[in-house]
């Protein structure tokens, strides 16, 4: 059974950082893209980074280019969201997410397995 377990969400001032981990398990995702989406109160769930199957292209929103760096550890089955000069507006609840196959796409039903998520809130 696949199962996918975020961490390291929580309170953080505007301007600080959070480092998300998510723990994988179940199946080898050494093969897989795996991807970082995230859900504000009322919006739809939305994307936020991806990472090829080996690590070496990785993709970002707009909005989190420059401040988020997405990482994968394959022999571990992890993947991390380092997270710096967070915003107000990063507020949501972080989900991880295994992609069908190894390429990275940003669209939420490509994407066949995905974790409980962890909250992020960014006060001023």
């Amino acid at each position: 059974q696949v199962q996918l377990v975020e961490s390291g969400g929580g309170l953080v001032q505007a301007g600080g950082s959070l480092r998300l981990s998510c723990a994988a398990s179940g199946r080898t995702f050494s093969s897989y893209a795996m991807g970082w989406f995230r859900q504000a109160p009322g919006k739809e769930r939305a994307f936020v980074a991806a990472s090829t199957w080996n690590g070496i292209s990785t993709y970002y929103a707009e909005s989190v280019k420059g401040r988020f760096t997405i990482s994968r550890d394959n022999a571990k089955n992890m993947v991390y969201l380092q997270m710096n000069s967070l915003k107000l507006e990063d507020t949501a609840v972080y989900y991880c997410a295994v992609g069908r196959n190894g390429v990275v796409t940003t669209v939420t039903s490509t994407y066949d397995y995905w974790g409980q998520g962890t909250q992020v809130t960014v006060s001023s």
